[in-house]
């Protein structure tokens, strides 16, 4: 099993921390209505130290902003590192981010990645850096809108098992790095990490072009310390600090 209880709990609790940091939806301690089946999770939450309640409402504490600031931060890594071994061509060694830049719409750059040449190498990566693929697939999810915390009954999706079921479902079915080979492995990921560094810079080199008007240099700053941070992902058995420990503690 690679999704464990812990697992769909801290997932869960993300979904619900960033409705109540960056929604608009206030949880009252006392639920009703759709919220009702949310009420076991926050009371675990409260006990844990993660929410607190203010008045007739839930509200996040210290603890639970830097439980969700770290998730972010590894959302943030997610997407720059991870998310380019979402369409790789194994037998000819391609990536399709290669050509990211090239397509000017989303429904072009869809046709491009449906191509059946393509596979997912997330959780083979993940797996090989030892770090839990499902939480890369539930990012995957979270990028693809799939806890839309907007659409009418998200509370009972939510504690539903389907979302859930097809996360498990993608991580046994996934491509494993035994299939690929150490070898093989280590060569795309290196492969894969020159091609985000250069993504990066070609996304610096954007950004300074659409900030020429501010000639202080702010945005260069920032964008260089990007790269520079990034960089010893070169090392394909890198793996940033924020990734080695548990979310929450339940």
């Amino acid at each position: 099993m690679f999704l464990t209880d812990d697992n769909k709990k801290s997932f869960k609790a993300i979904i619900l921390l960033n409705e109540m940091i960056n929604g608009q939806h206030h949880f009252q301690t006392v639920a009703n209505g759709d919220d009702s089946v949310l009420e076991p999770l926050f009371i675990e939450l409260m006990s844990k130290g993660y929410v607190q309640t203010s008045g007739l409402n839930y509200q996040v504490t210290t603890k639970g902003q830097d439980v969700f600031n770290t998730f972010m931060k590894r959302y943030t890594e997610y997407l720059k590192v991870y998310d380019i071994f979402s369409y790789v061509d194994l037998e000819k060694g391609e990536f399709a981010f290669a050509r990211y830049f090239d397509f000017e719409s989303d429904d072009a750059w869809a046709d491009f990645t449906n191509d059946e040449r393509f596979d997912d190498l997330r959780i083979a990566v993940a797996l090989f850096k030892k770090i839990d693929p499902a939480e890369i697939v539930f990012m995957s999810f979270i990028n693809e809108n799939r806890f839309d915390t907007a659409s009418n009954g998200w509370q009972m999706d939510l504690v539903s098992d389907n979302e859930w079921s097809e996360i498990e479902e993608i991580c046994k079915t996934a491509i494993k790095p035994e299939e690929v080979g150490e070898d093989p492995m280590v060569d795309m990921i290196n492969q894969g990490s020159e091609l985000m560094i250069k993504l990066l810079e070609e996304e610096q080199k954007q950004n300074q072009n659409d900030n020429n008007y501010n000639n202080n240099g702010t945005e260069t700053i920032v964008e260089e310390e990007t790269v520079e941070y990034y960089e010893p992902y070169y090392d394909p058995y890198y793996v940033s600090p924020i990734w080695l420990l548990p979310l929450f503690l339940w």
